[in-house]
């Protein structure tokens, strides 16, 4: 039953990103936000609330270890997974932004932060305050760019559409409620799931919440690159990442001061760095190709052995 729960509550979850996503893409439409400032702003946010509710909730119940590794895993399937997918079947990539120049920073510097974080073994509520404001940094340097050339950037069948925000506005409340009420469903079940088969609930949340939760994206990221549109993939997971660090951390923290076992979670932490530090080399070379995936690819068979191994 706890399984059927998980799945279902899970769809809710991806259903309810769709109608954020779709809805937030038609605002940006709207007010004529480029095609990468979408991705890494709207569509991101978008996807990183399944994270963001999962994580919250766990907060709110006292399961620090399953809010961490959601975060931690779903970055890992980001950039591995997500991304190593979308190299993979791309024929070609050719961003119109030069993504190392302008956002290498904002893949490292998040996960510098939240490594100096740690290391004390607690995530405080001031913690919190200083990864939301992370993400106040982050919205700023965007916006600087947010009127780029728009040209084949937005899908043409949604500009032929009459903008109606009743419409939008409700569909957007429909999302959230999928989102939300879903998340709370994939905790309650998740955690049951673990006591059943004896394993932490690092590991749930590090390995099946994370990877649930991380479907927006690779689905987003999939259509995105089927399009050509190269920008908005790699920039849905560069600001999925950095959202997962300063708003899901950062919201989880206000709810309840996250304790981390540094020990336990100490390998998976260390990939999750290696991988971050891979896409930088991917981005700095331009290597947006079979060569790249198959890097990433590496380093996710190395973090789902190890959870495997410890399962």
């Amino acid at each position: 039953m706890d399984f059927a729960v998980f799945i279902v509550a899970m769809a809710a979850l991806v259903y309810g990103a769709d109608f954020i996503i779709k809805e937030s893409e038609r605002i940006a439409l709207h007010f004529k936000i480029s095609h990468f400032v979408i991705g890494a702003t709207l569509v991101a946010f978008g996807t990183s609330l399944p994270e963001m509710a999962a994580s919250v909730m766990a907060s709110a119940d006292g399961k620090s270890d399953m809010a961490i590794a959601n975060v931690v895993g779903s970055v890992m399937f980001n950039i591995t997974l997500v991304l190593g997918v979308v190299f993979l079947i791309a024929r070609s990539m050719n961003p119109h932004r030069d993504l190392f120049a302008k956002d290498s920073a904002w893949i490292l510097f998040p996960v510098i932060v939240f490594i100096i974080m740690i290391l004390d073994g607690d995530i405080s509520r001031f913690d919190g305050i200083l990864f939301l404001l992370l993400m106040v940094a982050y919205l700023l340097f965007l916006f600087k760019d947010a009127k780029e050339d728009l040209v084949g950037e937005i899908d043409t069948d949604l500009g032929k559409e009459t903008f109606n925000w009743t419409k939008t506005i409700a569909l957007l409340c429909v999302g959230f409620v999928l989102t939300i009420g879903g998340a709370n469903f994939v905790i309650d079940s998740g955690s049951a799931i673990a006591r059943m088969l004896g394993v932490s609930e690092w590991i749930i949340g590090l390995f099946l919440i994370s990877l649930g939760t991380s479907l927006p994206e690779l689905v987003v990221s999939i259509v995105a690159v089927k399009k050509g549109h190269a920008d908005m993939s790699i920039g849905n997971i560069i600001g999925s990442n950095v959202a997962n660090f300063s708003m899901v951390l950062g919201s989880a923290a206000l709810v309840s001061p996250l304790a981390v076992n540094l020990e336990a979670s100490r390998y998976d932490i260390t990939l999750m760095v290696a991988s971050s530090l891979a896409l930088l080399l991917i981005l700095a070379n331009k290597l947006y190709n079979k060569s790249a995936a198959i890097l990433l690819f590496v380093l996710l068979a190395l973090f789902i052995q190890n959870s495997v191994g410890v399962i």
